[in-house]
């Protein structure tokens, strides 16, 4: 009874010594961090770090539950989808493409190289220079990232169009890639897309 009285301190580590240890939602260090939890009451640890999965523990300090250790090592993993990913300045915007050869020529070139990274068109139509793919899904621990290129003719003269590739992330595992209101803008891009737009701009000139 008398151990259950009182506060607990905890001595707390992190693999990674500029990992930031957030408790009861509030920045209160980095790495390694000595931690208080209230007599009667409970905290949330949550460890976060650009490039690593965030984790969360909880300590309580209640009368019948496990008492807090006096000291814990938390062992970050990697994330998963940053590891897949780069960051990039041409995620989400429109690029310019300008094209000396034909309409037809480019615009089979362009399906082409479309194709050969997401093998599904939801909607084309040569004749406006539109084309549309479908969502491409990848799920990983922590995160869920969906794909899609965008091609529209802005010219005839000179015959120009504009490229996007749109990478949206949802923050959480297995979202099903309809959920338009759980996805956001990503400001990176998976590696299997890294080299779309840059072998757009080399081969439709």
């Amino acid at each position: 009874m008398l151990n259950l009285i009182g506060k607990r301190k905890i001595d707390f580590g992190v693999s990674e010594s500029d990992a930031e240890i957030w408790i009861n939602g509030k920045l209160l260090g980095k790495g390694n961090l000595e931690i208080v939890v209230p007599s009667k009451g409970c905290i949330t640890v949550v460890v976060k770090k650009v490039g690593f999965l965030t984790e969360q523990i909880d300590f309580c300090n209640k009368k019948g539950m496990a008492k807090p250790p006096k000291s814990y090592y938390m062992q970050l993993v990697r994330d998963d989808a940053f590891d897949a990913s780069i960051q990039t300045d041409i995620a989400n915007v429109d690029i310019e493409l300008k094209c000396t050869i034909s309409k037809t020529k480019a615009w089979k070139l362009i399906n082409q190289i479309i194709l050969s990274n997401i093998d599904v068109i939801e909607m084309t139509d040569k004749e406006t220079g539109y084309l549309r793919t479908a969502w491409s899904l990848k799920v990983f621990k922590q995160n869920t990232i969906r794909t899609r290129i965008i091609i529209k003719q802005t010219s005839d003269s000179p015959l120009t169009f504009k490229v996007k590739l749109v990478s949206e992330e949802s923050g959480r595992t297995m979202t099903s890639v309809k959920s338009d209101e759980l996805y956001k803008e990503w400001d990176r891009i998976l590696r299997s897309y890294s080299n779309v737009i840059p072998e757009l701009q080399a081969r439709i000139k």
